[in-house]
């Protein structure tokens, strides 16, 4: 377990998996003492506010943990003008590494709330994030989840909030392309895992219920050849192919949908994921709408992305997918102290219902009804191939344009 008070900057390097290695921006030199020392459990003797921030620094997805990291750090320093404090109150930050594990993260989250932490914070996996939220409600701790995209998280319980987009979203935009969906064709490229049938399953539901007819091409998750799954989406006559692949083989994909002419014959729309994923599409990016949730520039380059920007890359890191919805979960942390206080877990998440603010995408709001947050999502395209490809603005959505349907809290 890694513990910091937030307070005189310093750095250190640390080796982070998945995208390379980055000098990484620590704020604060002195800690009030050991996890679970000193400090009682009523947010500490000074009103310290004690955050546990529990996300994947390990395991599969630790790429998009340490993006979320760094966005997380320059947040909270960028929120904090740079004092570590919000309304007064000394923000500490405990780091633990979940490493993708429902288990560990449940075993993480209850030492730290047993050690007096009112807030919770992370989470890059969906499966994570759905076992933290109950845990929150059960001990009535303020639970800021990140990246972890289940639309299930949105009304599940009174202190439980997101940073990040839900999948409703991406479905939202993605279907922006087709026009109006009534009387549409949309077929699901896609392997048949739960990753897969998911996607399916959100489709069907976003554009189905919109009017369109929507089917699927499911590949076994083991396939390498996949010229003929290409062939089938290419007979059936899609106005829309939506493709949801994950893994090795994704060069493979997008190289046979352009030589059995997918890419060509109707819109093709895909999600754009991180900087290292932009070379798997090879020359066929050019040919590809995607649905962007964040990259760099997204958002215009106003003062708070400006600030997130600045702030990830002077610590020696680079900002990428999902360092906006660190960045977004302290921005909203220190809003619940601010406007709730250090240990009153219901003021704080009643400061943030309904808040409206400035965040890295644009303008954002928080419903007062669900928790979703309500925020701008983007249409893009890659010019050039390989390692030289690089995301340019299409066309961005408002946060009302994409709104996913109220879902009141479960309790």
């Amino acid at each position: 377990m890694r513990r910091r008070a937030v307070g005189t900057v310093h750095r250190r390097t640390l080796a982070a998996a998945g995208l390379g290695t980055a000098g990484l921006l620590l704020v604060g030199c002195t800690a009030a003492g050991q996890a679970g020392g000193a400090a009682g459990t009523d947010g500490g003797g000074d009103g310290t506010v004690k955050v546990g921030l529990v996300y994947s620094r390990t395991g599969l997805l630790a790429a998009y943990g340490k993006q979320y990291r760094d966005g997380f750090v320059a947040g909270l320093d960028h929120a904090t003008k740079g004092t570590g404090k919000a309304g007064g109150h000394p923000i500490e930050v405990t780091e633990q590494d979940d490493a993708g594990d429902p288990g560990k993260a449940v075993s993480a989250a209850k030492n730290l709330i047993g050690k007096g932490y009112k807030v919770l914070a992370g989470t890059t996996d969906s499966g994570v994030a759905l076992q933290m939220a109950p845990l929150a409600a059960q001990n009535k701790v303020l639970y800021v989840n990140g990246p972890a995209a289940t639309d299930a998280m949105t009304g599940v319980n009174p202190y439980t909030f997101r940073s990040g987009r839900q999948s409703y979203q991406d479905i939202l935009t993605a279907g922006t392309m087709l026009g109006d969906p009534e009387g549409k064709k949309v077929t699901v490229l896609a392997q048949d895992s739960t990753f897969g049938q998911a996607n399916v399953a959100a489709v069907k539901a976003v554009l189905g219920a919109e009017g369109a007819t929507v089917g699927s091409v499911l590949a076994p998750p083991g396939a390498t050849d996949l010229t003929p799954f290409a062939r089938q989406v290419k007979a059936g006559g899609p106005d829309l192919v939506f493709v949801a692949w994950a893994g090795a083989t994704a060069p493979a994909l997008w190289t046979a949908l352009d030589q059995q002419g997918v890419l060509g014959a109707g819109k093709v729309v895909t999600g754009l994921a991180g900087t290292a994923s932009y070379p798997v599409f090879g020359t066929a990016g050019a040919k590809v709408s995607f649905l962007a949730h964040y990259f760099p520039g997204a958002g215009g380059g106003n003062a708070v992305e400006t600030a997130m920007l600045d702030g990830v890359r002077k610590a020696g890191g680079t900002p990428d997918l999902f360092s906006a919805d660190g960045f977004t979960a302290a921005q909203m942390i220190v809003r619940a102290v601010e406007e709730g206080g250090a240990t009153d877990t219901a003021a704080m998440a009643k400061a943030l219902e309904g808040w409206s603010f400035d965040g890295v995408k644009g303008r954002q709001r928080i419903r007062a009804e669900d928790h979703a947050l309500l925020q701008p999502m983007f249409v893009a395209r890659l010019d050039g191939a390989g390692d030289a490809a690089k995301p340019e603005l299409a066309g961005t959505l408002t946060m009302d344009a994409v709104a996913p349907p109220v879902k009141p809290s479960a309790g």
